[in-house]
């Protein structure tokens, strides 16, 4: 079984669903006895989410903000 440390680094490959079987599983299987991290992947979803919609809800984006930050949270 993973830690949640380790889950905490595979976080955005299970949720881009790039995992192996065997990594899904064992962050899955670890998913099941631990509800903190549960509850930190539904945070992080959340902020991914928040995030997508503040830059739907601008025409554009403020030049300070770098746009390897706007191409990053796109992304995810």
């Amino acid at each position: 079984m993973i830690t949640c440390r380790e889950l905490i680094e595979f976080l955005d490959g299970y949720l881009a669903d790039e995992l192996s079987g065997e990594e899904r599983t064992a962050f899955d299987e670890h998913l099941e006895v631990c509800p903190d991290c549960v509850a930190y992947m539904h945070g992080y979803e959340a902020t991914i989410e928040m995030s997508k919609a503040a830059l739907r809800d601008h025409e554009t984006v403020p030049a300070d903000v770098p746009e390897g930050l706007v191409k990053a949270i796109l992304a995810a």
